[in-house]
């Protein structure tokens, strides 16, 4: 961009008392974890079968990834775009099975993540992780809930499994894992018996916590959901359960921003989380309607959250991305999301956010709402043009046209 245009941005910003490089500073410390499981509609490598648990992919957009080496390239392809250093986020069912070697998933292992780990390595960042708790024969009664013992043990087994992936991926990249477990149990109708349910829900996980591990490597979370398809009426994992649940273990509670009604402001929730726990996780999507994980847009409530995020410290948040459109470019999805979110941070982070809280303690609410409008005005674009050139990414005029060339040239001579 022209040295006129941000030099007019950083005069206009210092006007309401905002350092544009600091801010870009700041938002460029921040990391996202990036979900591998929108560039193959949530897949995996481990089983073939349709997706289940409540979860379902739109939309038959061809050139999706199907191989590891597909989908790491497209991932790479990704973070080309995206300004800052950034983590990955896995699901266990991304295992890599070599020389004809397979294993289901209470007996994974970290060496079936070596290959993810040298491209982590490789790339010079960090991991997430996730248990796969779905699509899987063994889901189809429950999992951590599940009335039936054998069940619940393969479930506990495998989220024990996961617990040393995720050590073994903190060891070996030098950045805390985040390990965040999602259950799919719950009703289709009105239950007979909630408690019960969720007394074996408690009672597994205290299992899965026993089993030791190192709490400066590894950060457990549970992540609540109001309900799900087939699981209308009821979800054992509810947000009150997973709440106290996670206060009274030490642990985090993921807010998953499409988990909940859509009249509720989940950014409204992150402070009030904040008071009662060190650090928190987020999952990042679009709701429309309902929990339909559609790829994240920069508007209002997206904004509100990055708001949120900066004004009770980024330090103290684990930042996951959750969407997964089948029906546009895969490569598309994932950077527009990516972006959107990097542009609400460093929009929030250009905020005068010092003096926006001092004029609600003077309450003096009128000049409070017309500095928050003047705000919505500055020329927000030129600095994001900044910070995409001084972190070597293509502007926002210039990604796209470069990730049409990427169909062409590599995605659409896919078998």
């Amino acid at each position: 961009m022209s040295t006129e245009r941000y030099e007019y941005a950083k005069k206009r910003y210092a006007e309401v008392g905002v350092d544009i490089d600091k801010a870009i500073e700041a938002t460029e410390k921040i990391q996202l974890s990036m979900h591998c499981w929108q560039g193959d509609d949530v897949k995996g490598f481990d089983v073939k079968g349709e997706l289940t648990g409540g979860i379902q992919t739109t939309g038959n957009y061809p050139y999706r990834a199907t191989t590891p080496e597909e989908l790491m390239q497209d991932i790479e392809k990704v973070y080309s775009y995206i300004p800052g250093k950034h983590k990955l986020n896995l699901h266990a069912s991304y295992a890599i099975f070599e020389n004809g070697e397979w294993v289901d998933r209470d007996k994974l292992e970290p060496r079936h993540f070596t290959k993810w780990v040298e491209f982590a390595k490789k790339l010079g960042i960090g991991l997430d992780f996730n248990p796969t708790l779905f699509a899987h024969p063994k889901s189809d009664d429950g999992t951590l809930s599940s009335e039936k013992d054998d069940i619940r043990r393969f479930w506990i087994n495998h989220c024990i499994a996961c617990i040393r992936i995720s050590e073994y991926f903190a060891k070996e990249t030098g950045v805390p894992c985040m390990m965040n477990i999602w259950i799919p149990d719950g009703f289709k109708d009105i239950p007979a018996d909630r408690k019960g349910p969720r007394a074996r829900l408690k009672a597994s996980l205290d299992e899965i916590l026993a089993c030791g591990y190192d709490k400066s490597l590894v950060y457990v979370a549970v992540e609540q959901k109001v309900f799900g398809i087939g699981l209308e009426s009821m979800t054992v994992g509810s947000h009150e359960f997973y709440m106290n649940y996670a206060a009274k273990n030490d642990i985090m509670c993921l807010i998953d921003s499409g988990h909940f009604h859509p009249t509720e402001n989940v950014a409204d929730k992150l402070s009030s989380m904040l008071l009662f726990y060190d650090k928190m996780a987020l999952h990042v999507t679009r709701p429309v309607r309902w929990d339909s994980d559609h790829v994240v847009l920069f508007n209002d409530d997206l904004r509100e959250i990055a708001l949120e995020i900066v004004r009770n410290g980024a330090d103290r948040f684990f930042i996951g991305m959750d969407y997964f459109d089948a029906s546009i470019n895969r490569v598309s999805a994932w950077t527009n999301g990516m972006r959107n979110m990097e542009k609400a941070l460093l929009y929030a982070n250009l905020a005068p956010n010092e003096e926006l809280a001092k004029l609600q303690n003077d309450r003096n609410f009128t000049k409070l709402m017309s500095l928050r409008e003047e705000v919505k005005t500055l020329p927000f674009g030129d600095v994001w043009d900044y910070y995409c050139s001084k972190t070597g990414v293509l502007s926002e005029h210039e990604w796209f046209a470069d990730c049409e060339k990427y169909e062409k040239e590599v995605l659409s001579k896919r078998a």
